[in-house]
């Protein structure tokens, strides 16, 4: 949908603007991280989100996450350049490369890892990507493990208002274009990409919790149009079921955009560290499940 013909009625606008923080993760790799900070502790049902560099390493230099553990939430891993490796206690291997996702459901725990491939950590190069966090309902809290690992090659890409919008649909539906990620609450994640002049409507249910961030660029988001720059995390207000994402025509380039959103959960959140429940009992629970081994290992080579 473009802007021609809509009126602002329906149009969310931008409730508040977060600057993102910088913050060392994994092995000792840098990110920029939105949430959860001093500012923002979490955007039900979101629970952190990460921009791994862009970072460039000469061989041998490269970092990643060793092992270490989950259980109650969801990662998700989109790599915008360098390769990454994962590895995990319930059997899944992967590797990720530019473009492509991978969405773990770490629901009664498992034990991860992400690091640079061999190729990657000998050549060295530029690493950039993010990684969200998604919470489990209750409900889903202690499912079984379930990894998704999907190529770049087998994700939606659509574009609109005269090829100035290019929307990559890692979740939910856009410019009728629906993902193949499987989710287990309503998500919406979107890669959008606007050229100068480009506008995006993008409907998005009432009930979603729904945040943009400026990949780089300098968009315009919601009704008012408000300015963002690179790092910033734009909340939309509950009030309206679409958001406008736009670039002015002079920009001297392109924007990319993360758009998300989701339906939230409204339960209590109890967390520490790589573990996310309902309640402490819960957490504690996790803690000496994990310290026992319950979470298994990671086995092979």
């Amino acid at each position: 949908m473009s802007a021609t013909g809509i009126s602002s009625v329906g149009l969310r606008g931008v409730a508040r603007v977060v600057k993102s923080t910088l913050a060392t993760e994994g092995g000792g790799f840098a990110v920029r991280r939105p949430f959860p900070t001093a500012a923002l502790d979490l955007f039900d049902p979101f629970l952190l989100l990460d921009e791994m560099g862009p970072t460039e390493s000469g061989p041998g230099e490269a970092h990643g996450a060793p092992d270490h553990p989950h259980r109650g939430f969801e990662t998700v891993t989109y790599l915008l350049s360098g390769q990454m490796q994962h590895r995990d206690s319930a059997g899944n291997a992967g590797t990720l490369s530019p473009g492509d996702v991978q969405w773990m459901t770490a629901g009664s725990g498992v034990i991860h890892s992400e690091m640079p491939t061999p190729a990657f950590q000998q050549t060295g190069g530029r690493m950039h990507g993010f990684q969200l966090w998604v919470n489990l309902p209750a409900r889903d809290k202690l499912m079984n493990p379930r990894y998704q690992d999907i190529p770049s090659e087998a994700i939606p890409v659509v574009t609109g208002h005269d090829d100035r919008v290019r929307v990559k649909v890692i979740a939910g539906e856009s410019l009728g274009a629906k993902a193949v990620i499987e989710t287990r609450t309503p998500i919406l994640y979107l890669h959008v990409t606007l050229q100068p002049g480009g506008t995006l409507i993008q409907p998005v249910p009432s009930a979603y919790h729904t945040l943009a961030y400026v990949i780089h660029g300098t968009p315009q988001a919601g009704a008012s149009l408000a300015g963002l720059t690179e790092g910033d995390l734009a909340i939309f207000d509950a009030q309206g079921d679409m958001v406008q994402l736009s670039l002015p025509a002079d920009a001297s380039g392109p924007a990319d955009l993360l758009l998300i959103g989701g339906e939230p959960l409204n339960e209590p959140v109890a967390r520490y560290g790589p573990f996310v429940m309902n309640t402490r009992a819960e957490i504690i629970q996790a803690v000496e499940d994990y310290k026992a081994g319950r979470f298994g290992q990671i086995t092979g080579s």
